[in-house]
């Protein structure tokens, strides 16, 4: 099916500039149609606030190609078609005792389009959900089906082909139990910082910089184990939305029931279905040993973040292999802000905000919001995945603006 209608993302920010948008139903029409494009991109859930998957060419939405979800006959890896949402493939593993490491936020995402941009959970020990990633199957600029296992393929930024279907790695099911604790204080954070996030399997710090205190959420693995403490706060009374006086009632289960993973590691419930997002965001990975930096000059901003923030949260994520991956090479810390939806707000304090963490060591997540030349920064391995993509798509069929901009900076 073609349609030539406008089309937006999830939070209204980007309308795609596509002169037709298409829905094949087959891997085989999706061949044809790319052999016979000049210009064409694949749009996941529309969950990008950047215009990362946005052409001026042909642009593909792959939700009515053939569902599936193929379990190895070694129970370590299950394939899956391209569009997958997270919230469809979970219980499916979860049935047949099997997880995901890790999961994001939000299980609305596709698995194509998360992996596609280094998109992440939390937590130590926890790499990003495109480490995951054993291989991808994808259309290339001559329309014939290839696989790809390179580690400098994995984050594409769907610039190398059209993806049909993602083999993941798998573990064993395991249940979470999930508490908040509020009344953190900045400072005692920033002392705490390790310790904190060494307190349950996945960490969050939720805060809007100008209170100057946070509230985390610990994710603690249903093993036997006492509730984890946090060094400065206290438990929550109740349950708690991530933005503060919102109502819990789309918040995943808290105050230590235990659950399986995929009900717990979410902050919300796979059944809430978000309609449209009055919100834009940013974040920004920095290595580790710079997150009390970060912390301080964050802080200080604190009266330029909060009047333009619904929230912002701070995660980290362990190292990965992958070239455009945020946390390529090194353990991170992610500092993440969910804007309100006001750009020529948000604008200046987003370049404030980039002022202070790119010289830290900032990578930019490839997804959200950036002041204009800056998508590309701190990511070293840029040139190589350049190199890669010439290779494969010479004429630059699967180009868009977003990618052109990233060449042009990297020379």
């Amino acid at each position: 099916m073609t349609t030539t209608d406008p089309l937006t993302n999830w939070a209204g920010n980007l309308a795609f500039a596509a002169r037709a948008v298409h829905r094949p139903r087959a891997v085989e029409e999706l061949q044809e149609l790319v052999g016979r494009s000049e210009r064409v991109r694949a749009l996941g859930s529309g969950h990008s606030f950047s215009p990362v998957a946005d052409t001026d060419g042909d642009l593909v939405q792959l939700d009515d190609l053939p569902d599936r979800i193929d379990l190895a006959p070694d129970r370590r890896s299950v394939t899956v078609s391209a569009a997958t949402r997270y919230a469809r493939l979970a219980p499916v593993l979860h049935a047949a005792g099997l997880a995901l490491e890790n999961l994001a936020s939000l299980p609305h995402i596709s698995v194509a389009g998360a992996t596609a941009t280094g998109t992440h959970g939390s937590g130590d020990g926890r790499r990003s959900l495109s480490a995951a990633v054993r291989s991808l199957e994808l259309v290339g600029a001559d329309g014939e089906l290839r696989t790809l296992t390179d580690p400098g393929a994995v984050v594409h930024l769907g610039a190398l082909g059209i993806v049909t279907a993602v083999t993941l790695d798998v573990v064993p099911a395991y249940s979470v139990r999930q508490y908040v604790h509020v009344g953190l204080a900045l400072a005692d954070y920033a002392a705490e910082l390790d310790e904190i996030h060494a307190a349950g399997y996945s960490v969050s710090l939720f805060t809007d910089w100008g209170s100057d205190t946070g509230r985390v959420w610990v994710k603690q693995l249903a093993d036997g184990s006492p509730a984890a403490t946090v060094p400065g706060a206290r438990p929550a009374d109740g349950p708690e939305h991530p933005v503060p006086a919102m109502p819990a009632v789309n918040c995943t289960p808290q105050q230590g029931v235990p659950g399986p993973w995929h009900q717990r590691l979410p902050h919300f419930r796979a059944e809430f279905t978000p309609s449209s997002g009055a919100e834009l965001q940013s974040e920004f990975l920095l290595p580790r040993t710079a997150a009390p930096a970060a912390v301080a000059e964050l802080r200080a901003l604190g009266a330029q973040l909060a009047p333009v923030l619904h929230i912002s949260e701070v995660r980290t994520v362990a190292a990965d292999e992958l070239w455009l991956s945020p946390s390529h090479g090194r353990d991170s810390v992610a500092f993440h802000f969910t804007w309100k939806p006001d750009l020529a707000a948000v604008a200046p304090v987003l370049a404030a905000v980039e002022r202070a963490l790119l010289p830290l060591g900032g990578r930019p997540h490839w997804g959200k919001i950036t002041s204009p030349g800056q998508a590309g920064r701190n990511y070293e391995r840029l040139p190589d995945f350049l190199a890669l993509r010439r290779s494969l798509d010479p004429a630059g069929k699967f180009a868009n603006r977003f990618t052109e901009a990233l060449a042009e900076a990297a020379g």
